[in-house]
């Protein structure tokens, strides 16, 4: 088993493109064709996750949080980012994050936070937008059954197809800067006259690689027409945060020792009271004030997240209790579902869970 053979794994259950633009996950140092010897899990990579993982004998190590987030301008040991970085490549070991690409999955952090506490009814919190893009291209009409075909077997859905329609091509589209628009693309100075099938097909952004790559390998002509767009749609399977409803009601007393218990936190800082039971609650692993409105518009009695500053609290405005449980505490599971899943998918292969406690911040 090589590093890829866990990528492909962890890109099926989140795909790296839905991670957030401003983030930097995938494999952050090592080659992706070394064969592997262990994998260690862990929330974050530090000199002591290194440690850990030589001592494991393990040569990849699967991160939640990226060591290297800023760009890397010299290696000279200067900072911890430095040393973790050449420690890791001393010894030959991969590290890969999957951040972002996790806390937007369907059953990533926020779904394993929801489990937690035991919530029912659940929803994405804030739908991530343009997830799924249309392929248009003309097929001559008795290919189009073979094409469609193997592009359902790449993953796309049809939305619609036009049998007995001409295409004229007479020569390359012209790019409009557009970055989500590929080029039409045709053999140039070719007229065809023979009667071609338009077919148009949906399918998830993360396949458009694959996608592209089964038509071009089913379709009869040496250049193939096509035209690539992304849909403005808002997918209920994607996205950051999630709702979900308690069983029964409770007073917002014993919500708050009842969260204090279930995440592990020895600090629970929340707004004020609001004098009235919680049952629906909004939940966003991490850094979560952005969505304090996205969880207010749902109607969520009581929004749990971290890293809220001061002035986020006064943004309940007395119709959301905020609850922050600290941003360690709010993805501390996640390395437990990423060894789930891995140990479910490779059997044969011992999948470790990380022992060392990368929590920064100390209470007294």
């Amino acid at each position: 088993m090589i590093v890829q053979d866990v990528i492909n794994h962890l890109e099926e259950f989140a795909p790296l493109a839905y991670a957030e633009d401003f983030d930097n996950v995938g494999l952050l140092v090592g080659n992706k064709n070394t064969k592997i010897t262990g994998v260690l899990v862990a929330l974050d990579t530090l000199e002591a996750v290194v440690d850990e993982a030589i001592a494991e004998n393990c040569n990849l190590i699967v991160s939640f949080h990226p060591i290297i987030f800023k760009g890397l301008k010299k290696l000279t040991g200067k900072s911890y980012v430095e040393r973790v970085v050449m420690k890791a490549i001393k010894h030959d070991i991969a590290i890969y994050s999957i951040h972002t690409a996790l806390d937007n999955a369907l059953h990533g952090v926020n779904d394993m936070i929801c489990n937690i506490l035991g919530l029912t009814n659940k929803r994405i919190l804030i739908p991530q937008n343009e997830t799924i893009k249309k392929l248009t291209t003309y097929v001559p009409k008795n290919e189009a059954e073979h094409l469609r075909t193997a592009l359902f077997g790449a993953g796309a859905g049809i939305i619609g197809n036009y049998s007995n329609c001409s295409f004229n091509v007479e020569g390359y589209g012209t790019f409009n800067g557009n970055e989500n628009t590929n080029p039409v693309k045709g053999q140039k100075g070719t007229l065809h006259t023979e009667a071609e099938t338009k077919i148009t097909i949906t399918f998830p952004k993360h396949l458009e690689s694959k996608i592209l790559q089964t038509l071009f390998k089913s379709h009869s002509y040496e250049e193939v027409a096509y035209e690539v767009i992304t849909l403005e749609n808002k997918n209920q399977n994607i996205g950051l945060g999630m709702v979900g409803e308690l069983e029964d009601s409770i007073t917002e007393l014993d919500f708050l020792a009842f969260v204090k218990d279930k995440m592990n936190t020895k600090c629970v800082r929340h707004s004020a009271f609001l004098n009235k039971n919680i049952k629906k609650i909004a939940v966003l692993g991490g850094s979560g004030s952005f969505a304090i409105e996205a969880a207010k518009t749902t109607g969520a009695d009581a929004f749990i997240t971290s890293d809220l500053k001061y002035h986020d609290f006064f943004t309940a405005e007395n119709s959301i209790l905020l609850a922050d449980v600290g941003h360690y505490e709010s993805e501390q599971f996640t390395k437990n579902l990423l060894v789930a899943y891995l140990t479910e998918k490779i059997t044969n292969f011992a999948i470790i869970l990380s022992k060392t406690n990368t929590n920064p911040v100390k209470y007294f």
